[in-house]
């Protein structure tokens, strides 16, 4: 996905442990593990990610 612009997760912890990076494209949302940007590439629809975040925050999760 070239000229994509990527964002580590805010989430994503100083030592380098638990590197997410998302991007918006049109209409999709992709995510990649920042260790290895040329790895796999997980792309999701909006509203599926919406509905993702909705339900963390519902605390439907274990995050801990």
């Amino acid at each position: 996905m070239d000229g994509v612009k990527w964002r580590k997760a805010s989430r994503t912890t100083a030592n380098g442990e638990n590197c997410v990076e998302i991007a918006r494209t049109s209409g999709e949302m992709a995510m990649r593990d920042s260790k290895n940007p040329d790895g796999p590439q997980h792309k999701f629809g909006l509203s599926t990610v919406a509905a993702f975040f909705d339900e963390i925050r519902r605390g439907l999760y274990d995050l801990s």
